[in-house]
């Protein structure tokens, strides 16, 4: 099994955004010592518990103090930026950093009507244009252009995801020859019809597919310390504004996300993925975790990172 790190970089309780951003270099290192596949950190704007604005600044960061773990964005938010400077930004990591950059995309937001309208121009109709926007970035990353290269060129280009939750970012990776990043956990939509969509895409048009789907995952030692963490955490994000209890929306609101949560002990959690990685045949699996402490966060995954070296390949001890 494949697993994988979304860091959303959360400001935890009594930290600081200075504090969460080297907690994001924390985890990365984590995830290369327990042998995840990738590291992804995303975009947030104007999110008083999120810290992460700029992915490429931190993925400079977080490549020059790791080794060989893979490292990318969750997404670049396309409709905000020129493809071309976006391909030259991951050309540059890519340079830097020869066969570990990931280039994943999407079209949301990234946070409030205001954040995005300070942060770029027109942005509905940069949405409308994303098939467009994403024809042109990956003229750019396969390095199609004749008058204007995205430079430096590396000798590993970056690996295209797109990053979606519907049938049109599908059908929109399969055209481009992208891989595909399917987020249930922040979808109510059918992921496995949406899969299956894509693969059937790629299959027709003779090319290979390939899928991860991101998950919200806690896992702690019990499985009632897991619940009382999820529950805990949950009701903290909701009530960062300083209000005191839920509303009946707000409650309804709290158990559908729970509910879509992988909650529960390494056990639990391992069969609970085997499961999702069968029913939606999924290459990789990746978790993202958000907990009231870092300290429940790092445990969290360090408990997840000990399956995957239980699954690892023993030594010969002869050898």
């Amino acid at each position: 099994m494949r697993l994988s790190i979304l860091d959303q970089a959360p400001v935890a309780a009594n930290q600081t955004a200075e504090l969460a951003l080297s907690d994001s270099l924390k985890l990365a290192q984590l995830g290369e010592e327990y042998g995840f596949e990738r590291y992804w950190i995303a975009e947030h704007h104007n999110f008083s518990g999120l810290a992460c604005s700029a992915p490429e600044v931190m993925l400079a960061y977080i490549g020059a103090n790791t080794s060989n773990i893979r490292i990318g964005s969750g997404a670049i938010l396309l409709p905000h930026y020129k493809p071309y400077k976006v391909a030259e930004l991951f050309h540059m990591l890519a340079t830097l950093f020869p066969g570990r950059i990931d280039l994943g995309i999407g079209r949301a937001p990234g946070g409030s009507a205001e954040a995005t309208n300070a942060l770029s121009d027109n942005f509905l109709q940069q949405v409308w244009k994303m098939p467009n926007l994403v024809e042109e970035l990956m003229m750019y990353v396969k390095q199609e252009t004749e008058l204007v290269k995205a430079r430096p060129l590396p000798v590993t280009p970056p690996k295209t995801w797109l990053l979606g939750t519907s049938k049109k970012s599908a059908i929109l990776a399969a055209e481009h020859g992208m891989a595909y990043a399917f987020g249930q956990f922040m979808s109510d939509n059918d992921g496995k019809e949406i899969i299956e969509l894509y693969r059937g895409a790629c299959k027709e048009k003779g090319q290979p597919s390939e899928v991860i789907i991101t998950l919200s995952a806690i896992c702690a030692n019990t499985r009632k310390e897991a619940e009382e963490i999820a529950e805990n955490s949950l009701l903290w994000f909701m009530k960062k504004d300083g209000k005191h209890g839920l509303n009946e929306s707000e409650r309804q609101e709290f158990e559908v996300q729970k509910k879509k949560m992988i909650i529960g002990d390494p056990k639990d959690v391992k069969e609970r993925l085997k499961k999702v990685q069968q029913d939606y045949n999924a290459d990789e699996i990746m978790l993202v975790t958000n907990t009231q402490s870092a300290e429940e966060r790092f445990n969290s995954y360090k408990l997840v990172g000990e399956l995957l070296r239980c699954q690892a390949p023993q030594k010969d001890k002869n050898t």
